[in-house]
């Protein structure tokens, strides 16, 4: 069993995480700065290939209601279109709230800590291990 890679996928960048090969710890890795569909997709590939991924789990940014509204639409199609382009599977997870705590656990929101990506990646982790928490407990 190969490891997770979690993404938050915003418009201008998007959070990387990776799990360990037990599949119980997420982890911030990188913010990519968005580029061209064809660079992104050729850049998580070779993360993919890096760190020996079989699954991505991308976070889908839900209304308060929990509905789908256009940004969730766009990182479906994104997401989805990604999945085809580089033969990995993408599993989607509620993100509500994955980036005020991102902020809150980095105690930062200045402009320079988001310009850097911290958040991003850090936001990308949270979903991952939400995730991973969710699949790892025990049944009823």
């Amino acid at each position: 069993m190969g490891r997770l890679l979690g993404l938050d996928i915003g418009e201008r960048r998007i959070g990387v995480a990776v799990c360990d090969e037990t599949r119980t710890l997420a982890r911030p890795l990188l913010t990519l700065k968005r580029a061209s569909k064809r660079e992104d997709f050729a850049r998580i590939l070779m993360l993919c290939r890096e760190h020996q991924i079989d699954q991505i789990i991308a976070g889908l940014p839900r209304t308060l209601r929990g509905d789908e509204g256009r940004q969730a639409q766009r990182v479906r199609r994104y997401a989805d279109e990604l999945s085809a382009a580089i033969d990995v599977p993408v599993e989607f997870w509620d993100e509500r709230y994955s980036s005020v705590e991102a902020q809150d656990r980095l105690a930062v929101s200045s402009r320079k800590a988001r310009a850097k990506g911290d958040i991003d990646a850090a936001a990308a982790a949270i979903i991952l291990q939400e995730y991973i928490d969710a699949y790892n407990q025990p049944a009823a």
